[in-house]
């Protein structure tokens, strides 16, 4: 008796995103932000902003303001970035909408140090699509870059952190992927962050390299729609 013999596949893939500068180009909105929160504080706006850029916010406040209280401080910036969310101008990274969208449903998730309702609030501005698994701020007691907010994705996904990939732009985000034991490309700089298992100066550079990654076809180019 002959047995016909069929190729099993292999491990599906996955893609994990950071959201802040790598989807979506909110520089301007947190040097903003962080400056009105410092005004409000008798504090150096660029002082203040060149904190926050490497800490999370309750280490930010332990810096700039060890005497306030960080319930106080932490109730503020959540003020003004609710506000940012109804009003702040913003936009996605060039190729952000194509390759989201060229993704296969269930292969990929949304890992932020933000909260969701912001997320979905300016992903609806932007036009970019939500994905069934979003990990946020409120979901880990254990923030990037500890590996907690990544493997919790990975769990939420069916997947084994072996098979991810994490896109990044910051080193605590790098570094966060880079514990859960996945893969972790750069984009959106000049230079490669540490660590970094390859590196992309932008977005729209990484997007067919990603889709190789979980087997999908490339993005069509918007510009060959007329």
């Amino acid at each position: 008796m002959i047995t016909e013999l069929t190729a099993r596949p292999g491990p599906k893939k996955y893609v994990l995103f950071d959201v802040d500068g790598t989807l979506i180009d909110a520089v301007d909105n947190q040097r903003r932000m962080w400056g009105e929160w410092a005004r409000r504080h008798g504090l150096d706006p660029e002082e203040v902003h060149r904190v926050a850029l490497r800490t999370r916010p309750v280490e930010t406040f332990a810096e700039v303001a060890p005497e306030r209280d960080p319930a106080e401080c932490l109730a503020l910036l959540h003020e003004l970035e609710d506000e940012d969310v109804r009003s702040g101008v913003y936009a996605a990274f060039d190729g952000a909408a194509g390759l989201l969208e060229a993704l296969p449903p269930g292969s990929w998730a949304l890992v932020t140090s933000n909260y969701e309702h912001r997320v979905r609030g300016r992903f609806a501005r932007t036009g970019l699509p939500v994905p069934e698994v979003v990990v946020d701020a409120a979901a880990v007691a254990e923030g990037k870059p500890s590996p907690v907010p990544y493997l919790l994705a990975a769990a939420r996904l069916g997947a084994e952190p072996g098979d991810c990939l994490v896109i990044e732009d910051a080193p605590s985000g790098v570094l966060s992927g880079l514990r859960a034991g996945m893969t972790v490309w750069g984009v959106n700089a000049p230079v490669a962050v540490e660590g970094v298992h390859r590196h992309f100066a932008s977005l729209g550079e990484a997007a067919d390299a990603v889709l190789a990654f979980v087997g999908a076809p490339s993005a069509p180019d918007p510009a060959s729609k007329g």
